[in-house]
């Protein structure tokens, strides 16, 4: 019996040492990652950055909302420039786990500052990710503490390593210029349907307009797949070690990231309304926006838009 009992002692801590051996030596990595130390983890392609815009800080978002801009260049092989042709701000309330999708289409003509009147995309090309982020915030009035973004060959990589994006195709999509051929209905696609999807403005009467409102839905579509393949913990850490692997801080802490990735994946898509910029007929923003920008900006949540 003493025999027994020491042998069944014995297996019992063996047994519960485990997680806590694994839990102590994930903390030990975690630790050494916020403190700057190069893990195996943390290398590999670069699929997207997440940047700091000024002095801005996750930590002092005001009253649980957190505005982002995504953004996509056009920076590829052959083309130069790196203009911002994909612009989303999102607005996220933590409180209320609602959030808000602003898509702004590339040819939207506002001040950029320091060069004058012009596209917004052309912000990203004269000074990056930062100068983008002071356009859309003096456009609509909000900080924004961070930008998101990726290029051609970024944005094919992340979908491809998610295993492919589950959408609903909302319309016929044929055009020779972006490679789209999609019918209307449920489709599965590769990281490069996905980028034809979202390039396609040829087969809409409104042009970019229809194009820029489809890659809010590609960003939705991303986030409902997220939050499926992550609702562990175990999930969560292959979240978090992909993105040490595959994306560039800069002025961020993995601590910033982390968080950010988590009120990404807190919120339900089916709490999230995607809203096209309106226009008018000069490619401004309508005189509507401005009402639009108020309702955003008070909580993160569109409440008469």
């Amino acid at each position: 019996m003493t025999f027994l009992h020491a042998h069944w002692r014995r297996m019992v801590m063996v047994t519960l040492s485990i997680p806590l051996v694994i839990a102590l030596a994930l903390a030990a990595l975690l630790t050494a990652w916020l403190h700057g130390w190069q893990l195996p983890i943390a290398s590999g392609k670069q699929y997207l950055s997440i940047e700091k815009v000024g002095d801005a800080h996750f930590a002092n978002a005001p009253a649980g909302v957190t505005f982002f801009l995504v953004i996509g260049n056009d920076s590829r092989p052959g083309v130069g420039g790196s203009r911002g042709d994909a612009l989303h701000l999102i607005s996220v309330n933590s409180t209320l786990h609602q959030a808000t999708i602003l898509d702004i289409p590339r040819d939207t003509m506002v001040q950029i500052p320091g060069h004058g009147r012009d596209k917004i995309n052309a912000a990203n090309a004269y000074g990056g990710p930062q100068l983008t982020a002071q356009t859309v915030s003096a456009m609509v009035g909000v900080n924004i503490p961070y930008v998101v973004a990726t290029d051609f060959a970024g944005f094919t990589s992340l979908i491809d390593d998610m295993g492919g994006i589950s959408i609903n195709i909302p319309t016929a999509m044929h055009d020779s210029y972006s490679g789209a051929d999609f019918s209307p209905g449920p489709a599965h696609l590769s990281g490069d349907q996905a980028l034809r999807f979202s390039r396609d403005r040829h087969s809409f009467p409104t042009s970019d307009l229809v194009r820029t409102q489809n890659q809010g839905l590609l960003i939705l579509a991303t986030l409902a797949q997220l939050r499926a393949q992550n609702n562990s913990v175990a999930g969560e850490f292959k979240a978090v070690a992909a993105l040490g692997r595959h994306t560039q801080l800069v002025g961020v802490s993995i601590a910033d990231a982390y968080s950010l990735l988590r009120l990404g994946m807190s919120v339900d898509p089916a709490q999230v309304r995607n809203v096209l910029l309106p226009w008018d007929s000069a490619n401004a923003p309508a005189a509507s926006a401005g009402g639009l920008y108020a309702d955003m900006k008070d909580d993160g949540v569109l409440q008469s838009h």
